[in-house]
């Protein structure tokens, strides 16, 4: 099993064949960088964790450089870092019982740029393996550039591929721009409740960035229990751990969906709910 760029790198936790380790894959997990599995799709990390039927499968598509840096890492070049995220990134796949971690290794200038190219292939390959029910990519409203880019490229991967071999369900969840302002109807409520005891370990492998000034184990456990209390003001508390998504299933169940309208409407509904409050008082 190869993928196109060289700085690729597979990894199977329990060591089982390849083949296997891809085709048992339920719930899948499609990121820019490091660690932003371990945010983003920590529900299906979750759901599958010591379960007998349900397997979760990774895969990072960048290769990590660029990443902040200070303290024991305040020297380290950018192919130093790169080599420790990659290893950290095999640490989180083992701490949470990965079916397999791939590491594509791409830059992300080739991901914003390269429509339909290797990238897309890439992740065309393992879609088309996996066939997982459950998918989790980055939302098309994330404030970073390289996830928006990445969500992009795993769309026109999914649309490449038959109806019938696509992902019964897409979330698109919360790295850099939180999805706490979507409407109520609008939210994908993703209960995270099950194992509360396994985020750290899985953020705490990630010691160039908790080291390196970014404490997202804290920041990441605090704002699950902020959804969970905040979600609504007149009712009590159904789960004290919660992260929202958006649901974009209809993108990959309808190719004539326009992504950016999609998107977009998400927007106006809220605009149009902030108008309608402020006019009843006005």
């Amino acid at each position: 099993m190869t993928f196109r760029h060289p700085k690729h790198d597979v990894f199977i936790p329990d060591q089982t064949d390849p083949w296997t380790a891809l085709r048992r894959v339920t719930h899948l997990g499609i990121v820019s960088h490091q660690d932003d599995l371990e945010i983003a799709a920590y529900h299906g990390i979750t759901e599958c964790f010591h379960s007998k039927d349900k397997w979760f499968g990774g895969v990072v598509v960048t290769d990590g450089s660029g990443s902040p840096r200070r303290g024991p890492y305040a020297d380290y070049t950018d192919d130093e870092m790169q080599k420790v995220r990659l290893v950290e990134q095999r640490k989180a796949a083992f701490v949470g019982e990965y079916s397999f971690m791939a590491q594509l290794g791409y830059p992300s200038e080739d991901v914003k740029e390269q429509r339909h190219g290797p990238v897309v292939e890439d992740l065309k390959f393992i879609l088309e393996h996996c066939q997982p029910q459950i998918l989790y990519v980055h939302n098309p409203c994330d404030r970073h550039d390289t996830h928006v880019a990445t969500f992009l490229r795993c769309l026109e991967a999914i649309r490449a591929l038959p109806v019938e071999m696509r992902p019964k369900k897409v979330y698109g969840c919360e790295v850099w721009r939180k999805l706490d302002w979507l409407l109520s109807d609008d939210k994908a409520m993703l209960w995270v409740d099950k194992y509360p005891h396994l985020l750290r370990p899985l953020l705490g492998v990630f010691d160039s960035q908790i080291s390196g000034g970014k404490r997202y184990d804290l920041a990441e456990e605090g704002l699950r229990h902020a959804n969970a209390t905040y979600f609504d003001s007149h009712t009590t508390d159904k789960t004290s751990l919660l992260t929202f998504a958006m649901d974009l299933t209809p993108l990959v169940e309808d190719d004539q969906i326009d992504v950016q309208e999609y998107t977009l409407n998400y927007v106006r509904r809220l605009e149009a709910d902030v108008a309608q409050r402020l006019k009843k008082f006005i």
